[in-house]
């Protein structure tokens, strides 16, 4: 997923998600292509929980 995708399952802007995804904690991307970084979904979601950003 990407950055866009990130901030839908956030409900925050793409510029806080970039933020977010710039932070220590966050996975590293799978990819960097032309288009962006991409990760991977069940990584994005397990940082979520573990953060409390997403209900169990």
């Amino acid at each position: 997923m990407g950055l866009a995708e990130i901030a839908t399952l956030l409900d925050v802007s793409r510029s806080r998600a970039d933020q977010l995804a710039r932070t220590k904690d966050f996975p590293d991307p799978r990819a960097e292509l032309r288009a962006g970084r991409v990760w991977r979904t069940e990584d994005v979601l397990r940082w979520m929980e573990r953060t409390g950003r997403i209900a169990r």
